[in-house]
């Protein structure tokens, strides 16, 4: 075998080499120098250089631009909420001093409870127990010396409103919505939990009838399994807008089934159909308590209801309004009357519903001048056009509940308010000095 790189040899493949280059180039020339057809464009191409002439295709097209740019206008408002909710967010603040120590002493202790042997002490279970009503319930169970329990989803309920209990032995707070079972060993249950003002159930109605029914379904399965005693806070929004004067509990309601008000009004009808369904055919030990309009601390300044609009209104010196045209009339009570009266009945052997208010009747203009007199404003009373499903009368008979539970109002309604007001003005000035702070920190 010859050596590749011996001179013959490597010169004669080097001349081959070479050669082979060059055919290379001409053919390459070649290939540039000749008149190719244009390669035809691209499917994308060819949408881009001719769109489609088809009409209907041209309308879809121009639909579609403008739901996005609808989609594009919902999104920036959507922006702007966040910006709004985070804003606000950053201004919630927690409980007033003053009030979230209210049932404390001067050293930081809780005031001093009532002592109960284990014979007499009761496990109590309040749903909607951060609430209005629902907290107040707790101060007096827990001022008795019982064990509580406070269950509450936040909705319309408020921390702060039980918050100087949380640490002591005898009460326990559990964010729970009733709507979902919940399991413990109690001996007597207070179903409070629902919204309650027109603004607050209105915004979710179908919310506000499954928490009024599959809630009290689940109440009713405990205290069944517990043999436990149960108390519905049912409504005198039952009556609807009554045609009897005084509303007795014989007397069955005029309610529309069908208007803005009727998811709350039903809710409570069906709850009450359930908790004697439950009694006659399960032997569950109920009570049922009709509350009529009800005031006092720790109601939500801006829950829409007369009394906290009036006293709002009338503080702040802007113009008392007054839907209708004031001649409607209602019976309001106070907080701690209605309390005192939820525990009468369930201490008592009353099974039937019984009405829970104060008969001292007054028309809303009536009502609206008592208020600007006792906070002292120059507030103008205007009018507005009613509200749908609006009640001409509501005035309760407490027949019942003086026979039965030796119950009726201790407080006057002047007293009452003034209480109120006091309430209003310490979380005016609280809501006050958290908004100024606001502003200095973002000013620096």
């Amino acid at each position: 075998m010859s050596n590749p790189f011996s001179g013959a040899c490597f010169y004669r493949n080097l001349a081959l080499l070479g050669c082979f280059f060059v055919l290379l180039l001409l053919f390459n020339n070649f290939l540039f120098s000749c008149h190719w057809p244009p390669a035809p464009p691209r499917m994308a191409e060819q949408w881009v250089a001719a769109p489609p002439s088809d009409p209907v295709l041209e309308r879809l097209q121009q639909r579609l631009h403008e739901e996005q740019s609808a989609i594009e206008a919902l999104q920036a408002q959507v922006r702007g909420l966040h910006r709004e909710m985070a804003h606000l967010k950053r201004r919630r603040r927690p409980a007033p001093t003053p009030r979230s120590s209210a049932q404390r002493t001067g050293n930081g202790r809780y005031m001093s409870v009532k002592y109960q042997n284990e014979a007499s002490r009761k496990r109590i279970l309040v749903t909607g127990g951060a609430g209005f009503v629902g907290s107040h319930l707790v101060d007096h169970l827990m001022l008795a010396g019982h064990e509580v329990i406070a269950l509450d989803n936040y909705q319309t309920g408020r921390r702060q409103n039980v918050e100087h209990w949380l640490g002591h032995p005898n009460f326990e707070l559990v964010h729970h919505d009733v709507v979902n079972s919940y399991f413990t060993e109690v001996d007597e249950i207070y179903h409070l939990a629902s919204p309650a003002s027109p603004p607050h159930y209105m915004h979710n109605p179908v919310k506000t009838i499954k928490t009024n029914t599959i809630g009290t379904i689940n109440m009713l399965g405990l205290a069944r399994r517990l043999k436990a005693r149960i108390l519905l806070a049912s409504t005198s929004e039952i009556y609807g807008d009554p045609e009897v004067h005084p509303q007795p509990e014989t007397y069955w309601g005029h309610v529309n089934t069908v208007g803005p008000r009727s998811c709350y009004d039903e809710g409570k009808r069906v709850a009450e159909s359930l908790m004697v369904a439950y009694h006659i055919q399960e032997r569950v030990d109920i009570r049922i308590a009709r509350i009529f309009n009800t005031f006092g601390p720790r109601m939500h300044m801006y829950d829409g209801r007369v009394v906290s609009n009036f006293i709002l209104q009338a503080l702040r010196g802007d113009r008392i309004t007054v839907y209708g045209d004031g001649k409607q009339t209602r019976s309001f009570q106070y907080v701690d009357d209605l309390v005192a009266g939820l525990i009468k009945l369930m201490a008592s052997n009353c099974t039937d519903p019984v009405n829970l208010g104060n008969p001292e009747e007054k028309t809303i203009n009536e009502f609206a001048e008592l208020i600007r007199e006792l906070v002292g404003s120059s507030s103008a009373i205007v009018h507005k056009p009613g509200q749908q499903d609006d009640p001409r009368q509501r005035k309760p008979d407490i027949t019942r509940a003086a026979e039965e539970l030796n119950w009726k109002p201790e407080v006057s309604m002047r007293d009452g308010l003034l209480k109120t007001i006091a309430y209003f003005r310490q979380e005016l000035e609280y809501e006050r000095m958290m908004l100024n702070e606001d502003y200095q920190k973002e000013a620096h």
